[in-house]
């Protein structure tokens, strides 16, 4: 059983590029395809605190019932958006990447490096080319 776990959604760049990288690591991490799998509401808040984030900034816009549920109602309580993300858990950012290093939201994809065991790592491209790690095994700028 592997200590990293990343809420994942495998139609989602951002969250592809983060889970190569991790592997890239030697890392196997448990994946939690969070659209067939989601979070229960105990697991949701205690990701939420070990992120130090409200509902509110966990809430993804693009690409979700947003707008159509009104969740832009600055007056809704967090209970009310928590409710929202549980029934509709593409409203939840994504990926969400735990490790012993600590919980973040990986956007941009090069935030997972934070929670990755130090050392050096061959290079790495995204798989739209962009380089993340070069050929000095130092995180491109």
């Amino acid at each position: 059983m592997t200590d990293t776990l990343i809420y994942h959604n495998p139609q989602c760049g951002t969250s592809r590029n983060v889970l190569a990288l991790i592997r890239h690591a030697g890392i196997e991490p448990q994946i939690v395809e969070y659209l067939k799998t989601p979070p229960d509401r105990a697991t949701l808040l205690t990701l939420l605190a070990a992120l130090h984030m409200s509902p509110r900034q966990l809430l993804r816009r693009k690409g979700t019932p947003f707008e159509a549920l009104g969740l832009d109602d600055t007056t809704l309580h967090d209970d009310a958006l928590l409710d929202a993300m549980l029934a509709h858990p593409i409203l939840i950012e994504r990926p969400i990447v735990v490790s012993p290093k600590g919980t973040r939201l990986c956007r941009p994809s090069e935030t997972v490096l934070e929670l990755l065991p130090a050392g050096p790592l061959a290079p790495f491209s995204k798989e739209d080319g962009e380089v993340v790690i070069d050929a000095q095994s130092q995180r491109a700028r």
